[in-house]
């Protein structure tokens, strides 16, 4: 396993933000309610997780479609397919509340870190990417979990 270099590391775990934040809100009402008033109702509890969630899924797609131009071939093929997924999950998939939405942002994050691990073992991203996306998915889980379950 190779060290995660620490920009990657230090701006994915900024990144993880409104992830914690949105379940810090949904923990504490007293936190809410000063969030609310102070960045607007979008940006507390569950709201700010379910936008940030599908623009982070989206963004991932982006991420992995640049891992995709090193394939060649049919693997090439597949990688693409691949790196648009987790775009059209999040369009298709976080309609419907705030429990499906996050319960199917949960899924997505699951099913992206699938497809890093694919992209991992065909050598298209960096050894250290693995181990970066198991700690930033395991956080993003956990935290909309909060809204899921609670």
């Amino acid at each position: 396993m190779t060290r995660i270099p620490t920009a990657p590391l230090v701006l994915g775990l900024a990144g993880l933000i409104p992830f914690v934040w949105g379940a810090l809100t949904y923990l504490s009402p007293a936190l809410q309610h000063w969030g609310a008033d102070m960045l607007g109702p979008r940006f507390v509890g569950p709201y700010v997780q379910l936008f940030y969630g599908s623009v982070i899924l989206s963004f991932m797609s982006g991420v992995l479609w640049g891992f995709a131009t090193k394939a060649q071939g049919g693997q090439a093929t597949t990688a693409y397919v691949l790196s648009v997924i987790p775009a059209l999950w999040a369009f298709f998939m976080t309609g419907g509340g705030p429990i499906s939405a996050g319960m199917n942002l949960i899924f997505g994050f699951a099913g992206l870190l699938l497809i890093d691990t694919a992209f991992v073992r065909w050598q298209l991203a960096p050894g250290w990417w693995l181990p970066l996306r198991v700690i930033l998915t395991t956080i993003v889980v956990l935290c909309l979990a909060v809204g899921v379950f609670l």
